[in-house]
Order: C-alpha cells, then structure tokens, then sequence
C-alpha cells in the first residue's frame, strides 16, 4: 500500500461540474491544493480550485501534465474515457481506477457485473440489433425502459416502451446505438446508499437516503430514509460489496428501487459522490466530499454517523426564468442552507443549485427545503 498523502500536497480532480466543486472545498478546507483538467473555462470547480487546466479528455500528453502537478488523482463524473484515467495512473494515483469507472460508465457492462456478481439486478436484456430489440421486448414484457448503455444520466438516453408494436421506433428514437432494456418495476421508493472504500480496504456506508425525482432527476433527499431495519441493514451491506466487489477506491453510490413486496434492486451505480449525498454537508458527522479526500490520500475514513436528520432541494435553471430567484426570500425563511454552484447559464433541467436544512425528522427538513425553495 501507497503512503499516504498528507494536507499541503495538490490533488486533482478530473471533471469540473458541482461535484467536484464540493470536492475541491472539502479539501482545501482539510488544508490540499487542488487542480482541475476539464475541456471548460472557469467553470464551477475552476472557481474553487488552485488551478485550472483546459483541455479535452482525450488529449492524453495534457492530461499527463496535468497528473504531474499532482499527489493523486480522482473524478467528478463518470462520462470521461477511461484512457484518460489510464493515463494519469501513469504519472500518479488515481483513485478510483479505470475498472470502476469503465464498469460503472457503461450500462451494459454494469449490468453485467451486477448479474455474475450475484447482486439484485433489474431483469434486462441487451440491445444491439432491430432482432434483439423485439426479442427483449418478447422475453421481459412492456412497458419497459430503453436506455443507451453509454454517456447517461438523469434521464437522458432512455424511452419508455409502452407497446410492443412500437419497439424498434422507440429503438431508432435513441438513436439506434447498443442499449439496455429493462423491465419497468413498478417500485414503492427509491434509495440511494454512499459508501466510501480506503487504500487499505476499510468500508463506511452511510444510512439510505429516500429520493424522490421530477422528469427523471432528482427533485427531493429525505435522510435517514424511512424504511425497514432488515431492508436498512441490507441496504448498506450491499454498497460495501460492491465496493469490494469493483476494488474500488474513493466513494460509490448505488441507487435501487425498493419493491412493493419489500425486495431492494439494484438501478445504478455511481463511481463518486453523488446528488443524494449533499445532505451529508450539514447531517452528517463527515461529508461524502470529504470522505472521497480520505479514500484517494490514503488516510482512515471518517464517521457516517447522522448528526441530524435532513433534506435537500434540488434548484433546477427552471427557477431562473423568468426573472432571477428571490434568494433573500428563500434564506429569510428559515434555518436553510443555499448551495449555488456558479454555473453562468440557468437553462431548464440543468441543476444550478440546492437547498439542505437539517430539523428534528426529515419530513420536518423537507418541509423547510420545500417552502424555502417555493418561495424563490
């Protein structure tokens, strides 16, 4: 095992959305540099960072240059070539590794890994051809949900196939690439569960979030969620496997559906921190951000025990329009927290922003989230 790296050295963050912002501020505020390699100028991580290196993903002599002012090395995202994260483990650490990411990047190979490891899966089917279209349509019933099995989130790249009749137009309508069709599962909730995994090994899992979502995105994190302590315990226990499974190195976040009849599903899985997690900022003992800065330095993890229960908001750009939020409004209306991520352009969908409060339960944090961001 690599020694560890201590506060004063810089680390880098490929990738340079919210999520590495909140990354970068959890480690500046432990005392790390941070640099950041994104094809994008003074962009929400850049702002926060030490330095800022612009460049495309696959421009691999910059990206080496870029890991040579670097301790170590981790990812914001998981929509980067795993050759670029090959690269940089030329040069330095970097955690995680190109096995999670080119897993986990990819529905397809997910998929796959989920089914020979044995953990509940969504049933699926692959997609690669008008045949197998109709063949999977045939095997797992509809409706169905169609997904391209690379480059998505947040809804983008999938298609609800409602009948049969129509399942090679809803297959041209994602463009006819390889995909995933899933059988729908007509779910009771959905869950999150974060676990972080260290150099050495050592596995935390925080308690579930309860998510509930809005055309595909994340809308509203209650935590803890509210569910039962068998199904709670399973939860954790089975983001830990994964991590164990995938050897992976930094925090994971595996996303399920929890059945009418009581049975967690696997939906997806997420090689960094995630949306679900910023409620740790301010309820839990030690935040997924920072967690993530433990596992890639090698240093011990930190406690994921809850301080307080709470709740997040999501602020979409839609809430920009027409005219700019009401943000004096929004933060004199309770004990809120605003988290704004500095992004020059509010357009519909795109996440821009969130509001956690942490009260006695977390339908009393949601309530405060939800009003507050009303009256924006």
């Amino acid at each position: 095992m690599s020694a560890p790296i201590y506060p004063g050295a810089s680390l880098g963050v490929l990738g340079s959305g919210q999520l590495g912002r909140m990354f970068a501020m959890a480690a500046r505020r432990l005392g790390y540099r941070v640099h950041v390699y994104s094809p994008d100028a003074e962009s929400p991580t850049g702002q926060v960072a030490d330095r800022e290196f612009v460049g495309p993903y696959e421009d691999l002599a910059a990206v080496r240059t870029f890991a040579a002012t670097c301790a170590a090395v981790t990812i914001e995202f998981e929509n980067i070539p795993a050759a670029t994260l090959e690269a940089a483990a030329e040069i330095v650490p970097v955690r995680p590794g190109a096995h999670s990411l080119s897993t986990t990047q990819h529905r397809m190979r997910e998929r796959e890994f989920l089914v020979a490891g044995g953990f509940p899966a969504v049933p699926f089917a692959v997609v690669r051809t008008a045949e197998d279209m109709v063949a999977a349509v045939s095997r797992l019933g509809t409706p169905g949900v169609l997904k391209t099995a690379g480059f998505g989130y947040d809804g983008k790249g999938q298609r609800l196939v409602r009948d049969p009749s129509e399942a090679i137009s809803d297959w041209d309508s994602v463009g006819r690439v390889e995909c995933v069709y899933e059988r729908f599962i007509d779910f009771e909730s959905e869950i999150s569960v974060i676990s972080a995994r260290g150099v050495d090994g050592e596995i935390v899992t925080y308690a579930p979030f309860a998510n509930a979502h809005a055309n595909h995105i994340l809308d509203l994190t209650r935590w803890p969620a509210e569910i039962a302590p068998a199904l709670l315990r399973e939860a954790q226990e089975l983001g830990g496997a994964l991590a164990e499974s995938l050897g992976h190195v930094g925090v994971l976040c595996t996303e399920h559906f929890v059945t009418k009849d009581g049975r967690l599903l696997v939906n997806e899985l997420a090689p960094r921190t995630h949306n679900s997690g910023h409620i740790t900022i301010e309820a839990a003992h030690v935040s997924q951000f920072e967690q993530q800065v433990r596992a890639m330095c090698g240093l011990p993890l930190g406690s994921t025990e809850i301080r307080q229960p709470g709740a997040m908001a999501n602020l979409l750009g839609d809430r920009w329009q027409p005219v700019e939020p009401r943000w004096a409004a929004a933060i004199a209306s309770g004990p809120v927290a605003l988290h704004l991520y500095g992004k020059d352009e509010a357009r519909p969908g795109r996440k821009m922003g969130h509001i956690s409060a942490t009260a006695a339960s977390a339908d009393e944090a949601a309530a405060l989230v939800t009003r507050a961001r009303d009256l924006l």
